[in-house]
């Protein structure tokens, strides 16, 4: 027969496992009901996969080289995304479904799902060499992803879980440079880069405006990286007998665009009531990263982990791949690798938790 003293034990261990065991719960409780992202191939989950048109693709190897099984997912890195990294620090789910994946449970629907695609941007024109779908279409989406969002859980669950989703809105890169310095389509609109800017900044606005119409309240929007310092537009502007370097003009557009947002979100902001929108700043992590490489453990950053910095933008099968993938800061020749994105994620995660308090 058990003794008093032993009796008081079990007592006292049961009461610190239970403790325990609600703290833990505690600590992975989501932290928000869901994730909702839109914009191009930096946070494309796979809705490309399910586009017979997309002109860009990442359903093959070496993509995916560093998910679980090995999996070329769709996703542009050899890993998770900026978004995925997000997901899983919020407690909401290591991977975000792209929406276009065939029978998605109603628990990813639930939680959220992404609606970006590669090759996509603000301006209408920058598909028509890509076949992405437009981030002006992807509210569309939205609209359907509601509709059976309501159909789970009822029109008032769901517009709370809207409501209080996280978003995340990342693109504007393929604008620039499909339709202004590659592929200058757009320079005889408008002559000058600030002129462009400012045309692109206003479908941004139009666009941020119909998620909020649809709902959406806390959103994070990204503002453009070093687009000078990525290998494709460094290997673009090569000359012979000239060491890869960025260009300089193309990071100067950056910065006077992603000054003009930082401005631009307040007042977007002011304009909804009961919204919360902030910038998302990538281009200072990623220039800190390009000038101060061995602080990140990075060996390589002008040129892709997969290939050889040459003009494809795309990895495949037959590409050179290097040994060790975290000491590349990006995967090919555009896209990021799986450690950038996580020092990004990282740095800007004390940013975007203050949507959580909105």
């Amino acid at each position: 027969m058990a003794t008093s003293k032993t009796i008081a034990v079990i007592l006292f261990l049961t009461t610190l496992v239970a403790s325990s065991n609600a703290a833990k719960k505690a600590t992975t409780r989501p932290l928000a009901p869901a994730i909702l992202i839109f914009g191009d191939s930096s946070v494309d989950t796979g809705n490309n996969n399910y586009l017979p048109d997309a002109n860009f693709k990442s359903n093959h190897i070496p993509y995916g080289v560093d998910l679980p099984g090995k999996a070329a997912s769709g996703r542009f890195s050899n890993g998770k995304l900026y978004c995925d990294i997000i997901a899983s620090k919020l407690h909401i789910k290591e991977l975000v479904p792209p929406f276009l994946q065939p029978n998605l449970s109603d628990t990813e629907i639930v939680t959220g799902v992404n609606f970006a695609s590669a090759g996509s941007g603000y301006d209408d024109q920058t598909v028509l060499l890509t076949k992405a779908i437009p981030i002006a279409y992807q509210p569309t989406m939205l609209k359907s992803y509601i509709t059976r969002l309501k159909g789970i859980v009822g029109e008032k669950k769901a517009m709370e879980i809207i409501n209080g989703a996280i978003v995340i809105v990342s693109a504007g890169t393929n604008d620039f440079i499909l339709n202004y310095y590659d592929f200058p389509s757009r320079t005889q609109e408008y002559p000058k880069v600030s002129d462009y800017q400012n045309f692109v900044l206003k479908r941004l606005e139009k666009f941020v405006k119909e998620l909020y119409n649809l709902g959406c309240r806390k959103m994070s929007v990204g503002g453009l990286s070093p687009m000078g310092c990525l290998p494709i537009q460094i290997t673009s502007k090569l000359s012979r007998g000239i060491s890869r370097r960025c260009i300089k003009s193309e990071n100067k557009d950056a910065v006077l665009y992603n000054r003009k947002l930082q401005k631009l979100l307040p007042a977007i902001e002011a304009s909804l009531p009961g919204s919360k929108i902030l910038y998302a700043n990538v281009y200072d992590p990623m220039m800190d990263m390009i000038k101060h490489p061995a602080k990140y453990g990075f060996k390589e950053t002008k040129i892709g982990c997969c290939g050889t910095g040459g003009l494809s933008d795309m990895c495949n099968s037959g590409s050179k791949l290097c040994s060790n993938h975290s000491e590349y800061m990006f995967f090919d020749s555009i896209h990021p690798s799986l450690a950038t994105y996580t020092y990004l994620a990282g740095s800007s995660y004390a940013t975007l938790s203050k949507l959580l308090d909105a």
